[in-house]
């Protein structure tokens, strides 16, 4: 008889080999049924799958196997259904076993059919799958889970890329980080992440290159979104393989480090900055000193050329060598106000400035300093009114400008510094309503675009290469615009050059500037009643030096070279009428040394001498105050606008004193 594969008729020789083998089974559950569904035979593996013994279950329905809901949906009957009119059924599904615990099981049921094709009843084979399910929900699971994580992140950008780097699947994160949603990508080359740089240079393929020889690739760059934005990315690319070691594709994270990347060089900048401002400082300090020294030397050479003035007999060479010298000393005196400008160690002193006046003043300096490749033009009308400013700080302005349009300029181009009068009606800008001057310092440089020239005038913000500049120029500019109560603009054109205009306000007064202090022999002196006059100064040439101006004055002078000596000088002698102090003085400093006069002398004036503005206004005590250096006018008259007189008996005291003690006078100092 010929093998039919959809029943299961056996020549009847062989039933018992057949019976042997089905009773030998024990991992399948093999039973017949009758065409109604009766249990018929029942082998050792259905008894230890289902926990049934043949005397339980022979006899009954093989209903009883299903469960509650899948009986109330008649999938039984189906199953006998399918089996019966197509030869076969097979399905996986949930069991009960007799103990009412389920199991998974894999189910075969075929027809069993005589010769002549009537049926007889059915072979069920039953396998339990309970393990392999376990292991696939719990893959599943963890499937899941790990999907459910994916999708959760939003920091990073996690997918998955074919081996061509071509993107199969997208996260949340990924479409937050780059824009693209999944159905925009997916598919796509993710070469397309890149700059157009990059992907020049081959490093998309590179990277899969390197991720699937070395199993790992990992680098920062810039990469862009969809809107075509750039950001700052940290990229990690793994290999992933199947069992046999073949590549399958890659797995991509990328996250966005912009925040920290800014942060990081934002600290960097900062740090540079801080170096910066220290490396500042320490060339203030040292500017500062040393025009404080030179201070001294050309208040003792002004000084001592006005003396001889006096004493040189009329010589017309004499004279023109005289006068020679002392315009030197005058220059000098010049760069020292402005070495002490940069070091901001000088005195604020707002006062009236003819615009044009002081920008001829400084011309040559500006020249020098901006190079002779560099063309200078000045552009100011035939009236133009002053402005209240320091004139000092005014001149560290202008140059802090100009030297900002020649860094702007390629190896030539020009800078015009140009000024004109404006009103400013009331609500028309930040401005109070009133005359200003706009001085303005234009170049014809690469210019600014908008980005940049919102953060110009940012403290430490610079465009300049390091080491080229702080960053400080522009902020200090604006901050000494606002300090004058007038404002700081800066206009800009890509390619068509810079504009920063300093908007002054006009005197009111209408006064012009005071002309330079000089050593015109004709300045009448003020008139002077005699004092005693105690000169203090640690420097022997600026003691000196006053006290020949004191004495030529007509006043008795004495000398102190320190605050002890002239706190001795005071206690042995009372009929001092003015103490002139220096400040800056070792051990005991020019203001120091007037609290402890003040303490024990309280009625006695003191006058300080100084050229630098480091004095705390609410610590200086309201003493008058005397520029160094200064001449023997200047002196003359801050002495004769205190308006003192003589002691009684003044000159007796100092020539029996100076008899006694003489080393605290003039020839002793």
């Amino acid at each position: 008889m010929r093998d039919d594969p959809n029943n299961l008729v056996r020549p009847q020789g062989d039933d018992g080999r057949y019976r042997l083998l089905v009773e030998a089974v024990t991992d399948y559950a093999i039973c017949m049924l009758d065409a109604d569904g009766i249990v018929s035979s029942w082998n050792p593996g259905a008894q230890r799958f289902k926990g049934y013994t043949a005397a339980e279950i022979i006899g009954q329905h093989f209903s009883r196997f299903y469960t509650d809901e899948d009986r109330a949906t008649g999938l039984p009957a189906r199953a006998l259904a399918t089996a019966r009119d197509e030869g076969k059924f097979e399905t996986e599904g949930w069991r009960v076993r007799k103990d009412g615990s389920r199991f998974w099981a894999y189910v075969v049921i075929h027809p069993v059919r005589e010769p002549d094709g009537s049926l007889v009843g059915f072979a069920k084979i039953t396998r339990d799958l309970t393990e392999r399910k376990q292991a696939e929900e719990s893959l599943r699971r963890s499937q899941e889970q790990f999907r459910l994580l994916v999708q959760g992140v939003t920091d990073y950008a996690i997918y998955l890329l074919d081996p061509g780097g071509f993107v199969s699947n997208w996260n949340p994160g990924a479409q937050r980080i780059k824009g693209y949603r999944p159905e925009e990508i997916i598919g796509q080359h993710f070469s397309r992440f890149y700059t157009e740089e990059d992907r020049a240079a081959g490093l998309p393929e590179r990277a899969l290159s390197v991720a699937a020889r070395e199993g790992r690739f990992e680098r920062e760059g810039v990469r862009l979104r969809k809107d075509g934005s750039r950001f700052f990315a940290h990229v990690i690319i793994d290999a992933i393989r199947d069992d046999e070691g073949k590549l399958a594709g890659f797995a991509k994270i990328t996250r966005d480090i912009s925040e920290r990347r800014e942060a990081q060089e934002k600290l960097e900048r900062t740090r540079e900055a801080l170096v910066q401002a220290q490396k500042m400082e320490a060339i203030g300090q040292l500017t500062g000193g040393v025009a404080h020294d030179f201070n001294n030397l050309l208040m003792a050479v002004l000084g001592s050329l006005e003396l001889m003035r006096k004493r040189l007999p009329d010589d017309p060479r004499l004279k023109a060598l005289l006068e020679n010298a002392v315009k030197g000393a005058e220059r000098g005196t010049a760069l020292t106000k402005r070495m002490l400008a940069f070091a901001r160690r000088q005195e604020i002193k707002q006062e009236s400035i003819d615009i044009p006046n002081l920008v001829r003043g400084m011309a040559e300096l500006l020249q020098r300093t901006l190079g002779k490749s560099i063309t200078l033009e000045t552009r100011f009308p035939l009236a133009l009114s002053t402005v209240i400013a320091d004139a000092n700080q005014l001149e560290v302005a202008l140059l802090n400008l100009a030297v900002n349009a020649r860094d702007a300029m390629n190896d030539d181009g020009e800078i015009v510094i140009a000024a004109r009068d404006e009103i400013v009606g009331p609500g028309e800008t930040s401005l109070k309503p009133g005359r200003y001057v706009r001085l303005s310092v234009s170049d014809n440089g690469v210019g600014m675009d908008e980005a940049i020239l919102r953060r110009a005038i940012e403290p430490f913000f610079t465009t300049k290469q390091p080491g080229k500049g702080t960053g400080l120029g522009l902020s200090m500019v604006h901050g000494l615009a606002e300090q004058f109560g007038g404002r700081f603009v800066l206009r800009s054109v890509p390619g068509e050059g810079t504009t920063a205009e300093l908007w002054l306000p006009a005197d009111e007064s209408a006064k012009q500037a005071p002309e330079p202090t000089t050593l015109s022999p004709e300045k009448e002196m003020p008139p002077q009643s005699q004092l005693a006059v105690l000169a203090v100064d640690d420097d022997p040439l600026v003691l000196t030096n006053t006290v020949g101006m004191l004495e030529d004055l007509g006043h008795v002078c004495f000398a102190a070279a320190s605050a002890d000596e002239a706190l001795a000088i005071l206690d042995a002698q009372a009929g001092i009428d003015l103490v002139v102090t220096d400040q800056i003085m070792p051990h005991t400093t020019g203001l120091q040394l007037a609290k402890a006069i003040r303490k024990r002398w309280p009625d006695l004036p003191i006058m300080l001498a100084t050229g630098y503005a480091e004095i705390d206004p609410e610590q200086a005590m309201k003493l008058p105050r005397l520029s160094k250096p200064f001449t023997q006018a200047e002196l003359a008259a801050e002495v004769a606008g205190l308006g003192l007189r003589s002691r009684k008996g003044v000159a007796a005291q100092v020539i029996n004193f100076r008899s006694g003690n003489g080393d605290h006078a003039k020839n002793g100092a």
